[in-house]
């Protein structure tokens, strides 16, 4: 029974040494196998695997795509001096497990701090050679691409791979909007007055114009209706010639009746002298002939 003992003993020791020498490996993941601080393997295949017991460990390492999402904003200054809140997130992922384990000791917290530093650093120079126009839409595809392109050079000597980088959110400071926003508006002001005084002007000259076009329809008309008259004035001048050379006295006879009707209309009195050549036709009525038709008659 004492010997029994250190044989159970044995035999968990044995077990526990076995065991510890193998270990698995996902296929989203890369292990590496360390013995003394040294690093001995690099293990990207899944399944199972072997170390030796006790003198080496392994450190498993995710291979998938990781998210770095600083928590506050950035500020930068733009070529014109102008300060902008920048809201960004990285893609990353570790390329290579063995320098990401010697750079940052496989700890997940400094990669992140190295990342966003290093992406600070690059967008600040791209903030730096813009305006705030083309940090806010004019360029910001192009902006994305190349802080992409040269973050992801500078961290492949900690073994990570930038996937991608994107910018959330570009906006001014408060202080920044309010006087951006001021200036913005004197000038849609300004604008506007522009525009109205122009539509004054074009409406006066508008106006102007029909008025001129008014008088000048007015007179033209007034030209025709005179010339109109004066024809007609000079056909009945011709007509009443033709008429009275053709029978005087029948036209100098229809003149009078033609006068006493303008001139007796509306009148209850009317002095005039008997013998008055006004009166001729009247008084032939009377019994007095006429000299004209008693001279033809001679």
């Amino acid at each position: 029974m004492k010997a029994l003992g250190p044989i159970l003993a044995g035999l968990v020791v044995a077990v526990l040494l076995v065991s510890s020498a193998f270990f698995t490996v996902d296929q989203r993941q890369n292990a590496i196998v360390v013995q003394f601080g040294e690093v001995k393997e690099v293990v990207s295949k899944a399944g199972l695997h072997v170390k030796l017991p006790v003198l080496q460990q392994v450190r498993l390492f995710d291979m998938r795509i990781l998210t770095f999402d600083d928590a506050e904003p950035l500020r930068f200054i733009t070529s014109e001096k102008k300060p902008l809140l920048v809201d960004s997130f990285v893609k990353w992922r570790i390329n290579d497990a063995r320098q990401y384990y010697v750079s940052v000791e496989g700890d997940e917290f400094i990669a992140a701090r190295r990342i966003k530093q290093t992406v600070s650093d690059v967008l600040q120079a791209e903030f730096n050679r813009r305006t705030v126009h083309d940090a806010v839409s004019g360029q910001r595809d192009e902006i994305m691409a190349d802080v992409r392109t040269k973050a992801d050079a500078d961290l492949k000597r900690i073994g990570v791979e930038i996937v991608d980088v994107r910018l959330k959110r570009v906006d001014l400071p408060q202080e920044v909007s309010e006087s951006v926003f001021g200036r913005m508006q004197a000038e849609r002001k300004r604008i506007a007055n522009e525009q109205r005084s122009t539509g004054a002007a074009e409406a006066e000259r508008i106006r102007a114009d029909a008025d001129r076009q008014r008088e000048v329809i007015l007179a033209e008309a007034y030209r025709d209706a005179q010339r109109v008259k004066g024809e007609g004035d000079a056909k009945a001048a011709a007509t009443y010639a033709a008429a009275f050379s053709q029978n005087p006295e029948f036209y100098s006879f229809y003149r009078s009746m033609e006068a006493y009707r303008s001139t007796f209309r509306g009148k209850d009195l009317m002095l005039l002298e008997p013998n008055s050549e006004f009166l001729r036709y009247l008084r032939g009525s009377q019994g007095a002939e006429p000299q004209g038709r008693a001279a033809g008659r001679k």
